[in-house]
């Protein structure tokens, strides 16, 4: 059988030219539609959780309200109705967890430190295998497969904010080198091989924290906030921490008291070193007890 000849007149071509702009045009437009509708947006949850009883007057810890506080915090960052579940959750059995905490300017208190090793201790990870990893010594944290970052919150005369991200600052092995450019750099110690995604929690000691800089601890900044922060983004966590010191700063003068040097390396964690957000808007704060001078 023979073949007609079909022969595409210069109407024709351009009749299903503009056929297929409109088809792409509505396909775009869907897209576009869908982008609008459904955009990716960045979540982090960051817990808060408060107790008037945890300090007594003369500043001392209550060990058993700091133990709920803890289980409180753990059971709400691992999604988890039981404290000992939640532990289990994010550590296991054969684990070797390091416990990063600050050991100058404002420490982490030691019943906080005691009361993480007794809960995880309870989870199931044997004692050996709790290690204390803040140490010059890299190698100490090479042995870990998994991370607590619990720092003390703080401003500091370096950083401007001395809390999550600096913590680490130790395993660099050169800490001088990172507070040039305003310390901007720090998130790059969080992406060291062998420091990156070793990190299961971070847990500040917002107990007393201290809201200016140093080097000497000044007590008139230094004020029972008596709470816990904890979650699994480092940034956004750093993010609440930064708001509570700014927020204390400028409620003590009056008037904006801005951190100085500007604590630039939490917005360059997020942007520059992707380990979480830092935009305030993409942070949830789940706030748990005692509410009074919150601050954020």
């Amino acid at each position: 059988m023979g073949h007609e000849k079909q022969t595409l007149t210069r109407r024709d071509f351009f009749r299903n030219a503009a056929a297929a702009a409109a088809g792409a045009s509505a396909i775009s437009l869907m897209q576009c539609t869908a982008l609008s509708q459904n955009p990716e947006k960045r979540s982090s949850r960051v817990i808060l959780v408060r107790d008037e009883a945890a300090l007594d007057a003369e500043n001392q810890v209550n060990v058993v309200t700091l133990k709920k506080m803890l289980d409180n915090a753990v059971s709400a960052v691992a999604g988890e109705k039981k404290a000992a579940k939640a532990w289990k959750k994010l550590f296991k059995f054969e684990d070797t967890v390091g416990l990063v905490h600050s050991n100058a300017l404002n420490k982490t208190h030691a019943e906080l430190i005691e009361a993480v090793k007794s809960a995880l201790v309870e989870a199931g990870v044997p004692q050996e295998k709790i290690v204390m990893a803040q140490q010059r010594d890299p190698d100490i944290v090479k042995t870990c497969t998994a991370l607590i970052c619990m720092p003390a919150l703080k401003a500091h005369w370096l950083t401007g904010i001395g809390t999550v991200l600096k913590n680490y600052i130790m395993y660099s092995g050169k800490p001088r080198d990172y507070h040039a450019e305003d310390s901007a750099k720090l998130g790059e110690i969080w992406n060291l091989p062998f420091v990156q995604g070793k990190t299961r929690l971070c847990l500040v000691d917002a107990l007393q924290p201290l809201c200016d800089k140093g080097p000497q601890v000044d007590p008139q900044y230094k004020w029972p906030y008596k709470g816990l922060i904890a979650g699994t983004d480092p940034v956004a966590v750093e993010t609440v921490c930064l708001k509570i010191i700014t927020v204390k700063r400028d409620l003590i003068k009056g008037e904006p008291w801005p951190l100085s040097p500007p604590p630039v390396c939490v917005e360059a964690a997020d942007k520059t070193y992707g380990l979480g957000t830092s935009v305030w808007e993409e942070i949830v704060i789940d706030k748990r007890g005692w509410m009074q001078d919150v601050l954020v």
